[in-house]
């Protein structure tokens, strides 16, 4: 099935942050967190406009070993080659820095002390096998897993406690926001904390509050296949912002503060750019097909979730246009080999593409996927399987 990118366990993941750690900072962590990556399984864009979510978090995981300093200094290696170690301190870490995957790491440290959680100085080994670049919310992983080791070791106790837990995603989206410069809703962050196994989480983004969802696809003799179609993938360089953007400028055309607010039915009129008005359109129909899809999945109606898939894509791609080739030709090879639904996962502009299947063809949709890329020439992409996995979490 071609190259099938596996999870580390948590034992393995421990064990490579630990010997980063003790190779450049010479001695031992204090202990060392993981948080999750996420597939996101329908409700693309719509976190910024107060809708609805449901996404998975998945096997693959960033973990951070760190020990709390008695001084500010801060100091960040990763096992990403080509970086190179950082060494600074806390007061360095602020908005508009220009951190680079520092402001990721680091961006935590200084939400919390800027939620009256103060932190101390830190050393931190950073690695990870969430793909980078995938639309699988590598940034994300980072910043939960470091929040969470700064939230242990500095004594705030947020991880303890579902409440808890949603503040400290809030603190890794603004750390995200604010420092990293990335304008991302709360999608990624609420997926790597607060998920549960073998569970979807339907996430609400206008209060954050949150709901279970049955999701474990192995019962129903079912496969999630993640293809990472190696296109290039980045939210900082504006088209991510530009969708932001036309949103809130039709929400205040239509005297809404958030598009959630509005019904299917709703008249788009006062939208004044045929543009912004398809993507008050995505937005709107999307938020209605995750209510359906949860409701779906939720009663095993698989074959009914995998068209709101599709339908979904299509949306992506004509209304909200954040797809590119490769995403396409994932989707158009499943649908003709009979998977039950496939779609853009993420923030698009590249990134990766989920497709739902029996699990006795996985392995022919797996093949002609990586055929198809062969043919048009396209760079191979990667494989890995999502399992809805828990979220982060203390492991050593």
């Amino acid at each position: 099935m071609g190259a099938v990118l596996d999870a580390w366990t948590n034992e393995a993941g421990a064990a490579k942050a630990q010997q980063v750690f003790a190779e450049h900072w010479e001695a031992e962590p204090d202990g060392v967190w993981a948080s999750p990556g996420r597939v996101n399984l329908i409700g693309e864009h719509v976190d910024y406009n107060g809708g609805l979510c449901m996404p998975i978090a998945l096997p693959h995981r960033t973990f951070a070993a760190m020990r709390r300093r008695d001084d500010d200094v801060v100091r960040l290696v990763t096992d990403v080659a080509g970086s190179s170690p950082w060494v600074g301190r806390l007061g360095d870490i602020v908005p508009g820095s220009s951190l680079g995957w520092v402001a990721y790491a680091a961006g935590p440290a200084w939400a919390l002390a800027e939620s009256g959680r103060p932190v101390a100085g830190f050393d931190a080994a950073i690695c990870s096998c969430v793909p980078l670049g995938a639309g699988l919310s590598s940034s994300a992983a980072l910043e939960c897993a470091v929040g969470l080791g700064l939230d242990d070791l500095n004594g705030h106790g947020l991880a303890a406690t579902e409440e808890g837990r949603r503040t400290l995603a809030e603190l890794c989206v603004r750390a995200e926001n604010d420092v990293a410069l990335a304008p991302t809703g709360g999608l990624d962050q609420a997926a790597s904390l607060r998920s549960q196994a073998g569970s979807a989480l339907l996430l609400d983004c206008r209060d954050q509050s949150i709901s279970h969802v049955w999701f474990d696809l192995a019962v129903a003799g079912l496969v999630l296949l993640v293809v990472d179609t190696r296109a290039p993938h980045a939210l900082g360089d504006g088209q991510y912002a530009a969708r932001r953007n036309a949103c809130e400028r039709a929400a205040a055309q239509l005297g809404v503060s958030l598009l959630r607010e509005l019904t299917p039915e709703a008249s788009l009129e006062a939208v004044a750019s045929p543009e912004d008005q398809r993507r008050v359109k995505h937005v709107v129909s999307e938020i209605a097909r995750v209510q359906e899809f949860a409701a779906a999945v939720a009663t095993g109606r698989f074959y009914a979730a995998g068209e709101l898939m599709y339908a979904s894509h299509e949306s992506l791609r004509d209304d909200y246009e954040v797809s590119c080739r490769e995403l396409d030709l994932v989707v158009e090879v499943a649908r003709a080999g009979g998977a039950i639904g496939a779609r853009m996962t993420g923030g698009g502009f590249g990134g990766s593409a989920i497709v739902l299947a029996r699990e006795d063809e996985a392995q022919a949709l797996a093949d002609a996927i990586l055929a198809a890329f062969a043919a048009e020439g396209l760079t191979t992409p990667s494989l890995l399987f999502a399992t809805a996995a828990a979220g982060g979490a203390r492991i050593a």
